[in-house]
């Protein structure tokens, strides 16, 4: 590996796991939204049955109001029945007094409907409180879980942004502004390790002879399909250099000591 790339490797591997810990932070606002759909969507079914109850309960009273000013009314009609002098008068008062009657079984059976409404939406507005307590509960867990990983997200990042400072200073300033200029255009990582014969960056083949000048040679090499500057983390083979033939030379010499 070229000593140049050495502390720029280093250099990617805080700014890979700076980038990671802002893309996380960066979700935090989104799960927090994501968490607060339901428990909006609860409260406001909690709101609309609470909501319904009363205004079937003002109803059912405004029925009761009615049927009990339809009584008193009916009441003086029947009052008056002894006051009557013909037999039509007294027909004819009898027939409003049955009417009455008809229409106060009516508004009965509408306080019938509206108490039985009325017991089930109390019914659904029980349930929906019930919901809305146990996701107020679960979103109130999950956001303490996210305001703790917040919070050790941002320390971990002032202390990798602290050494990538300090990282940064010990790089050649071309070397680290050329750093710089592959990262901003590639939007990730500027060096790319050789990975089987292939740039780990864009996992292309690379030819051979680059693999042998990146192995070999302490110069700057780069992918010549995405840019990226290339370095190899492994061994530098070692060529063999050829030794005596062993065989040929035990004949030799028992050919000449013949």
């Amino acid at each position: 590996m070229s000593q140049n790339l050495s502390p720029l490797i280093d250099l990617q591997k805080l700014d890979l796991r700076i980038a990671e810990i802002k893309e996380q932070r960066r979700k935090i606002p989104e799960r927090l939204q994501a968490i607060d759909l339901p428990l909006r969507e609860a409260r406001q079914h909690h709101q609309q049955t609470s909501g319904s109850v009363e205004t079937l309960v003002k109803e059912r009273r405004s029925y009761e109001q009615d049927l009990e000013s339809h009584e008193a009314h009916t009441e003086k009609m029947k009052s008056r029945l002894s006051e009557l002098k013909s037999n039509k008068e007294y027909q004819a008062h009898l027939f409003e007094i049955e009417v009455a009657n008809k229409k106060r079984g009516d508004i009965e059976e509408k306080i019938l409907l509206c108490m039985e409404k009325v017991e089930q939406l109390q019914q659904a507005a029980k349930e929906a409180q019930e919901k809305l307590r146990a996701i107020e509960k679960s979103f109130a867990q999950e956001k303490q879980a996210l305001d703790e990983l917040e919070g050790r997200l941002s320390t971990e990042l002032a202390d990798l942004e602290s050494q990538q400072q300090a990282r940064s200073a010990h790089v050649e300033k071309g070397l680290l502004n050329r750093y710089n200029s592959i990262k901003a255009s590639r939007k990730d990582h500027a060096l790319a390790e050789i990975k089987e014969g292939n740039c780990s960056g864009c996992r292309l083949q690379l030819p051979p002879q680059l693999i042998s000048q990146v192995k070999r040679s302490e110069d700057l090499h780069t992918c010549p399909y995405c840019r990226r500057m290339l370095y190899w983390s492994g061994q530098i083979p070692v060529e063999s250099i050829p030794g005596p033939d062993l065989e040929k030379t035990s004949v030799l010499e028992i050919g000449e000591s013949v």
